[in-house]
């Protein structure tokens, strides 16, 4: 199970989620957020990562070429975007950098044909990113088999494993859900999260039910990811 803790606004956090286990952080560049950064504090903070990190820009209808400047700026391993970008500019952008993250709001009529575009991995998040509310997990159903599912929105480590066993998502995706306030990061919440991920995900790993893995051809070096 590949668990991303999301909101990274400071190395001590950073350092923190990675020594937990965590496969990947995110650092979210969106205008608006309670978690924004810099790119500048993001470098220092990736700059500082045990090497083999994965590391993540979180962005919401920006332009291509700036995403693209602000993951090699910000030393990146790749993109998560959360707006409406069309599939012309996830496209360009998968071409410029390792792996691209697509986000979709719960519910979103689009989910239904993601399989046939250009992301590495599809995200299902709560109509309202950030918020740390729950969803109707019955509103990610909608998305195809055959991909890489990430799920978000309200996840906590009282409930992700109902999360896991219900979706049977390719990985999970907090940052609300592991906070003392916004943007700062709570030890204890982390570990429970990470250890219950884990746990319920080696439960359903022999299931019955088809994992949501890539039919896409095979990328060596995005799942090399998941070992880190």
């Amino acid at each position: 199970m590949f668990v991303k803790i999301c909101g990274i606004t400071n190395e001590e956090d950073a350092l923190l989620a990675v020594a937990m286990g965590a496969d990947a952080l995110g650092f979210v560049f969106a205008p608006g957020s309670r978690r924004q950064v810099r790119v500048e504090t993001a470098r220092e903070i990736t700059r500082r990562l045990p090497t083999g990190t994965v590391t993540v820009g979180v962005f919401r209808d920006e332009r291509p070429e700036r995403v693209i400047e602000v993951v090699n700026a910000a030393g990146l391993t790749g993109a998560q975007l959360h707006g409406r970008e069309p599939l012309s500019e996830v496209r360009w952008i998968r071409e410029r950098t390792t792996f691209v993250i697509q986000a979709f709001a719960a519910g979103d009529p689009a989910l239904a044909s993601v399989g046939n575009g250009p992301a590495d991995v599809i995200l299902v998040d709560s109509p309202d990113p950030g918020s740390g509310r729950l969803f109707d997990w019955k509103l990610a159903e909608g998305a195809p088999g055959g991909i890489r599912l990430l799920v978000a929105g309200g996840l906590t480590a009282d409930n992700v494993g109902d999360a896991i066993r219900r979706l049977r998502p390719w990985g999970v995706d907090v940052s609300t859900g592991v906070e003392s306030s916004p943007g700062r990061k709570d030890a204890r919440k982390l570990r429970r999260f990470i250890q219950e991920a884990r746990s319920i995900g080696d439960d359903v790993e022999d299931d019955d039910r088809p994992p949501m893995v890539s039919d896409a051809p095979y990328n060596w070096e995005f799942d090399e990811l998941a070992e880190y």
